[in-house]
């Protein structure tokens, strides 16, 4: 379930949150000042901040410009609409003004959750066992992730976008040319041999098929 993490120097409300967040199956941490949730964030990633404005510490609105990547729904007894422009302007997914209705604002977390999961599954590219992150450039294969060189996960990007199909050798030089100087034939089949050695070595399994005299494509090969 996700992870919700609320940002709020009023242990009532915080408290009374987290039973209805927990209630409703939802992963809850507290944080109760600006440095505080800061800390938090630095070695921890939830899938969505509510965030209080006024806290010790840094404030909620220059928190927000440092949180990147996670949807914030600014719950705040501030009800200016001047403010709450300039907050959705500067980087808030929504804004509930206190005090609130918890039917209200639980339907808003389930609105901003759900599109982030759709977001996520954009920039998923995916293949049997590997699956490929076009955000953190990450490359995951049976809960392992596998380190590739630039160029070795510019090639699998490119396969993994064309599977099944035969890619030909100047289309991947092309597309690689930016991430490595060497681009040549010679070149491209060292990174090919590299990139088949890693995968096989997390899967057991060669996907990387030569099609003799035209490219590579992305199959699985017992």
């Amino acid at each position: 379930m996700a992870h919700i993490l609320i940002v709020d120097d009023d242990i009532q409300i915080s408290e009374m949150l987290t039973e209805k967040l927990e209630t409703e199956g939802y992963t809850v941490s507290a944080a109760y000042s600006g440095t505080e949730a800061l800390m938090f964030l630095v070695n921890t990633s939830p899938d969505l901040i509510l965030l209080d404005l006024m806290l010790p510490g840094i404030s909620g609105e220059k928190l927000l410009l440092q949180i990147k990547d996670i949807p914030v729904i600014v719950v705040s007894a501030k009800a200016d609409v001047t403010d709450k422009v300039e907050l959705l302007l500067g980087g808030a997914a929504d804004y509930v003004t206190k005090p609130f209705d918890m039917q209200e604002l639980l339907a808003r977390i389930a609105v901003q959750l759900r599109k982030n999961t759709s977001n996520s599954e954009k920039n998923l590219l995916c293949f049997k066992e590997i699956s490929l992150n076009t955000d953190t450039h990450t490359i995951d294969i049976n809960g392992t992730t596998i380190k590739l060189t630039r160029t070795e996960y510019a090639i699998l990007k490119l396969l993994m976008q064309n599977q099944e199909k035969v890619v030909p050798k100047l289309t991947i030089l092309e597309q690689i040319c930016s991430d490595t100087p060497d681009c040549t034939e010679d070149s491209l089949k060292i990174h090919i041999h590299n990139l088949r050695k890693k995968l096989k070595s997390a899967a057991g399994k060669d996907y990387i098929s030569s099609v003799w005299g035209i490219g590579f494509m992305l199959s699985e090969k017992s």
